[in-house]
């Protein structure tokens, strides 16, 4: 699916992680402008990081977060050459992944 990009970067014992998802966040309540027929809510529920399979970021969305979002994140013991893993979890129940080393 391919629809995160991340960079992360560590500075000392600090990374700092950012990451752009590509994703409609459809709220509940709106509307095709063309035949006002409803459209059904589509947003991400569950954002995680995880490095050396510690999740060390879990955050809970709705569906008050823009199309397509960004999120940055730092936490401490990582270091170059490590891997990072984003994911995300949407109310439909679709999910998507993705590593990137931290330089």
């Amino acid at each position: 699916m391919a629809s995160i990009k991340v960079r992360a970067k560590a500075e000392g014992d600090v990374v700092t992680v950012k990451a752009l998802m590509s994703h409609p966040m459809q709220q509940e309540g709106q509307k095709n402008s063309k035949t006002g027929e409803p459209i059904p809510p589509n947003y991400i529920t569950e954002v995680k990081g995880v490095h050396n399979g510690n999740t060390v970021m879990t955050a809970y969305w709705s569906g008050a977060i823009s199309k397509n979002p960004y999120l940055s994140f730092s936490f401490k013991g990582g270091k170059a050459g490590d891997n990072v893993t984003i994911s995300w979890v949407d109310n439909n129940g679709k999910s998507d992944s993705t590593d990137a080393p931290i330089k």
